[in-house]
């Protein structure tokens, strides 16, 4: 009777640690995956703390939507904008960081649309604060000097529309000093200033002189005769600017009828390319 009863109390210990193993293999797997899990969630939080404050004072991305700035920036190009090197704005204040410099001539810059605070634009930077600028059969000139631009093209030469858009322009026209003397007497009369607002007939191609004001920007896209910029609603606050782009980090052709286009019709040859 022992040794019957020895064997099955062999089988049943031999049975009890196979399921205790079991149990702590199980055991052990739950709680792997709670730990991961928790791993995870601690740090989630720091993630995507560290994606808004990326966001919001280094760099965003953004899309351009339309051909305003052909062949610098094409449909469907998307770009990396750096926002501290003006001064990125902090959230909820009018305050800004401070600029690692300030905008220059030439600049490709993005911003906020002035008449409508839901959009950005980007344009490129023709005229900074205090500057003369004036447009004359589509060549601009600023201060006095012609600007050498080969970044420019022009889809529609030899059409210069006018715009009733561009009567903004009359309140920061350039008023001239004039000497006038009478018909019988050669001394001269003190200076007088005329206004020429008064027969001011500004057309896309050919306006100004203008005085671009303090804080405020000048700016063109550089597809000219294809872009809604300063010519038409005016200057830009330096409140609005958010950036400067980097570089394409990525590009296809939205306009193609393939099927996906954004994964078809990728322009392989723009990733990657500065924006100057």
């Amino acid at each position: 009777m022992t040794e019957p009863s020895s064997r099955v109390s062999r089988e049943a210990e031999l049975r009890a640690n196979a399921l205790r193993a079991a149990n702590g293999r199980r055991f052990g797997q739950r709680r792997h995956t709670l730990g991961w899990l928790w791993d995870w969630a601690k740090v989630f939080p720091a993630a995507v703390i560290l994606f808004f404050v990326m966001r919001t004072f280094l760099v965003e991305a953004y899309k351009i939507p339309s051909a305003s700035m052909d062949r610098t920036l094409l449909v469907g190009d998307f770009l990396l904008v750096n926002k501290l090197l003006y001064g990125a704005q902090v959230p909820f204040t009018n305050r800004r960081l401070p600029a690692i410099r300030a905008p220059r001539h030439g600049d490709v810059l993005v911003f906020v649309f002035p008449p409508d605070p839901s959009k950005n634009f980007v344009k490129r930077i023709i005229g900074l604060p205090g500057d003369t600028i004036l447009m004359e059969n589509g060549v601009v000139q600023r201060n006095g000097a012609t600007v050498a631009e080969p970044y420019v093209v022009h889809t529609e030469p030899g059409y210069d529309p006018m715009n009733a858009a561009f009567r903004w322009q009359r309140g920061h026209l350039v008023k001239t000093a004039v000497a006038a003397a009478t018909p019988s007497d050669s001394t001269q009369l003190a200076p007088q200033v005329t206004d020429p607002s008064l027969t001011y007939r500004p057309s896309r191609n050919n306006w100004g002189p203008l005085v671009v004001p303090s804080r405020h920007y000048f700016v063109l896209g550089d597809n000219r005769d294809n872009s809604l910029d300063s010519r038409y609603w005016g200057f830009v606050s330096d409140t609005l600017v958010r950036g400067t782009p980097i570089f394409v980090y990525y590009s296809f052709r939205p306009d193609s009828t393939a099927t996906m286009p954004w994964f078809t019709q990728i322009r392989w040859g723009r990733l990657g390319t500065v924006v100057r």
